[in-house]
């Protein structure tokens, strides 16, 4: 059985529009995965090392990413080295500036931790801006269906 898990950080109605854009986009387009959708803070190992593809939304907060998003690395991550190598990996930014550090920071937890990033990061930067959410729409969606085709 595949399993998608959804890591969410909305925090505003305007990441909670988002986020709703995604969870549209993967119901539509899942065929057989299994979604399992989490605040970051709810976030445990086990919720990672059980699925087979990993979607995570998180906002820019002070040039970084969101605290809660970084507490669930904090404690995740010894336990997912090795374990999760190939996972497919997708993740959008909320970004209120350029998105720079918390891409940066993403990247880097993905690749240290031998994930496989399916698409480029989408960052979503500047005023809020209604056509994001056809933007995480589309993110969700071709991540959800990949898994379910068998291509990732």
């Amino acid at each position: 059985m595949k399993t998608l898990l959804f890591v969410s950080h909305a925090i505003s109605e305007n990441t909670r529009h988002l986020e709703q854009s995604a969870l549209r986009g993967i119901d539509i387009h899942r065929g057989d995965v299994t979604l399992i959708a989490k605040p970051a803070r709810d976030v445990i190992a086990a919720d990672i090392l059980s699925c087979t593809g990993i979607l995570i939304a998180t906002t820019e907060n002070i040039g970084y990413m969101a605290g809660l998003t970084k507490d669930m690395f904090d404690r995740t991550y010894n336990d997912l080295l090795g374990k999760t190598d190939g996972l497919p990996a997708a993740f959008y930014i909320r970004a209120g500036l350029d998105g720079t550090a918390t891409n940066h920071a993403l990247t880097a937890i993905a690749n240290g931790l031998n994930w496989r990033l399916v698409q480029p990061p989408l960052i979503l930067k500047g005023a809020y801006d209604t056509a994001f959410e056809n933007d995480v729409y589309h993110l969700s969606a071709s991540l959800v269906a990949g898994l379910d085709a068998g291509i990732f």
